[in-house]
């Protein structure tokens, strides 16, 4: 029996989003388990193409079952977001007039022990949203440097103890492979203490860095972006949530680009060489969730969606 508990993020700000588009092609490049694709699908009678795409083979199990009313519209691909335009090639798309991206791990892998994303479960060190990819955690924590541990904690962690936290891996695995999720807590909880007013489990960080490494995610989530805004038609929108600050500044960084009208300062004197703008922000601020929504579904509190239009 698959899980199916994950509650889509910011719906109501998704459909509002795309609520005034004529949508024929949409491209979903996070299906899940189909949560904002059924409510989608179910605003925009026109849709004649709803590509579908998960890393995941169980949420595309998942979203075949829930969204089988509009099997005919639906096109369900096991792969990554960033092979937008070969998936779309092969589909003999062009341009599409909606797109998303709902981006980090979802309820439905962190729920899973096997998964290995959680550290408050007991699994195996695995943490492949694709699990036919090659590397895994366990590859990671046992194979690789000290120095390489410690760039992917400082980067993708933005852990403050970064030195101490991988320096501890290597020792212990001097002794032993690790080999769960528990090996990991039991090494790191003595170096990475919890401060005692509420914040964010340095553990979390960790392994949120962990994740990020072994599934690529912000340099997938850095080839995804100008593809993504190249491959809309005039009107088409792009929406992207993310759930920390290290995608959010990715998002925000190409959307404003693409709707700036320069290209660069450069030369002496600052000289600023003049581009058209190609996409409009609807979004001067990211969108968060409500209050409501925070207190229903707490793993949406960090959530932040910004959306584009093309000119």
């Amino acid at each position: 029996m698959l899980p199916t508990s994950h509650l889509a993020v910011l719906l109501n700000e998704i459909d509002e989003s795309f609520r005034p588009c004529s949508i024929r092609v949409f491209f979903d490049g996070t299906l899940g388990a189909g949560g904002h694709a059924e409510r989608i699908l179910s605003t925009h009678a026109e849709i004649q193409l709803y590509v579908g795409v998960d890393q995941d083979p169980d949420a595309l199990t998942i979203a075949k079952s829930r969204l089988q009313h509009w099997g005919s519209k639906m096109a369900f691909v096991h792969g990554n977001f960033s092979d937008l335009d070969v998936i779309l090639d092969k589909l003999g798309v062009d341009k599409v007039d909606g797109a998303l991206v709902d981006l980090g791990v979802s309820s439905m892998q962190l729920d899973r022990p096997e998964r290995g994303f959680s550290f408050s479960q007991l699994g195996p060190l695995d943490m492949r949203m694709d699990p036919t990819n090659d590397l895994t955690a366990s590859e990671v924590v046992n194979t690789w440097s000290e120095a390489e541990l410690g760039r992917i904690f400082r980067e993708y962690g933005e852990e403050k103890r970064w030195r101490s936290a991988a320096h501890a891996l290597v020792e212990a695995r001097k002794a032993k492979p690790l080999e769960s999720t528990q090996d990991l807590v039991n090494v790191l909880r003595p170096v990475l203490h919890q401060p005692k007013r509420p914040g964010i489990n340095p553990l979390t960080l960790i392994f949120q860095a962990l994740r990020i490494c072994v599934n690529r995610e912000l340099d997938v989530l850095e080839s995804f972006m100008p593809r993504a805004i190249d491959r809309l038609s005039e009107k088409g929108r792009l929406a992207v949530i993310s759930f920390h600050s290290l995608e959010d500044r990715i998002v925000k960084n190409a959307m404003r680009f693409a709707a700036s009208d320069k290209w660069e300062t450069t030369g002496l004197g600052g000289i600023f060489r003049d581009k058209d703008p190609i996409v409009s922000l609807l979004t001067r601020k990211p969108l968060c969730p409500s209050a409501d929504e925070a207190r229903d579904n707490p793993r949406s509190r960090s959530a932040k969606l910004r959306v584009i239009e093309k000119i």
